[in-house]
């Protein structure tokens, strides 16, 4: 009854969803493309292989590597790889091309996923991280599909949010398989909601077992050669809605003592480039883009990546880096790039995303948290006034990743037994 009740709503904010849809396609022109594949509608593919779901940067970023490592393993196996967004679907087609199959995942709705799964035929579904769909999940169970929840993290937050619909929680965790979670504490809050203890493993986060990119250092002098060499730099890596201004404060605050200090801005999402230019410009930045080379001018103190798929680069561009989504209260993002790059973090208070990662570089004396601009401006002019601190508090970052490696192998492993 409660996965009936739940299908209703969704048919009934269906309108809602698509209208959302329609408004974010003013900002970004890739949401208004594409519908049909939400609905399930797109040409078939050979059936018989894996559908891995993964939805957007952060989830298709932790896909990517496992990805590989079972086309290497297994070349005859077909690939279905689903995300939500638009960034998600972007980076899938960058990495991966036509490697594997590739559509967004349908909506939680009968028809749809019925749909897709004619179409698609898998016989197996790995869920990246936590994107649990009672609909979904019920739809394998009855055409017999296991269905793996892999690198899974379930914060506090959003195990009370599940909480507060535990009938529909349990009967959805009752249809999967197996969760292999990043740490005890997930596997611990799954367990508090009703997954059964044999059917939990803790294997850490893929995300440890990062490679960088070759040609990044490269990558990363030509986004700051137009700045004089010895220059200082920051970066506020994926930032949101309400950041910004409290980074560009901050920004202000760090050029009284050290001049020559250079930011780079990466704002989370491509629909808040133009706004977030705005602001630079309201605040009185001297701003370079990244899709104008004309801006790139040596005297600009703040670059604006207005690209996708640069953030990377961004970061190893940078001499330490603050990570975004943690001065207001979205939870933080992945702080282990600029880690494992030996960068220096600093981060707002609202982390409980990512609470396993920054409890460990916290005390490894890697990462610092700030609370407002005025202590976000003590911090990065302390560590660029200090390049032995900053490269001390980096080191201290890469090897908190080091430690952590191995989860990829483990995943493997596991999707291994269960691919049939």
């Amino acid at each position: 009854m409660s996965r009936f009740l739940y299908t209703c709503l969704h048919y009934l904010a269906l309108p809602l969803i698509l209208i959302r849809l329609a408004v974010k396609s003013l900002a970004a022109s890739a949401y208004r493309q594409r519908w049909g594949e939400r609905f399930g509608w797109f040409p078939a593919t050979r059936p018989g292989g894996l559908w891995i779901h993964a939805v957007s940067v952060g989830e298709t970023m932790a896909a990517l590597p496992l990805v590989k490592m079972l086309q290497e393993q297994y070349p005859e196996l077909p690939v279905t790889v689903t995300t939500t967004t638009p960034t998600g679907s972007d980076l899938v087609r960058k990495q991966l091309g036509d490697q594997v199959h590739h559509v967004y995942a349908p909506y939680d709705l009968p028809g749809c996923l019925r749909r897709f799964l004619t179409r698609v035929r898998p016989r197996l579904l790995v869920i990246m991280e936590t994107e649990l769909w009672p609909n979904l999940i019920h739809a394998c169970n009855t055409a017999d599909i296991p269905v793996l929840v892999v690198n899974a993290r379930l914060s506090a937050h959003s195990a009370r949010g599940y909480g507060r619909v535990g009938k529909l929680t349990r009967t959805m965790l009752d249809g999967i398989d197996c969760i292999a979670c990043q740490n005890p504490a997930d596997a611990r809050r799954f367990a508090v909601l009703g997954m059964a203890a044999d059917r939990l493993q803790v294997t850490g986060s893929i995300k440890y077992d990062l490679v960088l990119p070759e040609g990044l250092e490269s990558k990363a002098r030509e986004m700051r050669n137009f700045w004089p060499e010895q220059a200082p730099v920051w970066i506020a890596g994926s930032t949101h809605k309400g950041e910004d201004e409290q980074i560009l404060a901050a920004h202000r605050e760090v050029q009284k003592s050290i001049p020559d200090a250079r930011l780079i801005l990466v704002p989370r999402h491509p629909e808040r480039f133009r706004a977030v230019a705005e602001l630079c410009r309201e605040g009185g930045a001297l701003l370079a883009t990244r899709t104008d080379p004309a801006t790139w001018q040596a005297e600009a103190r703040v670059l604006l990546v207005d690209t996708m798929g640069e953030l990377l680069a961004a970061y190893a561009a940078a001499d330490l880096a603050f990570v975004g989504g943690s001065l207001v209260a979205t939870g933080g993002h992945n702080a282990m790039e600029p880690a494992a790059m030996a960068r220096p973090v600093l981060t707002g208070p609202h982390i409980f995303n990512f609470a396993d990662l920054y409890r460990q570089l916290l005390a490894a004396g890697a990462a610092r948290i700030v609370k407002d601009p005025g202590q976000l401006a003590r911090a990065v002019g302390d560590l660029l006034a200090d390049p032995l601190a900053c490269r001390s508090m980096g080191e201290a970052g890469r090897q908190v990743i080091q430690r952590n490696r191995g989860a990829l192998a483990r995943t493997f492993d596991l999707v291994s037994r269960y691919r049939g």
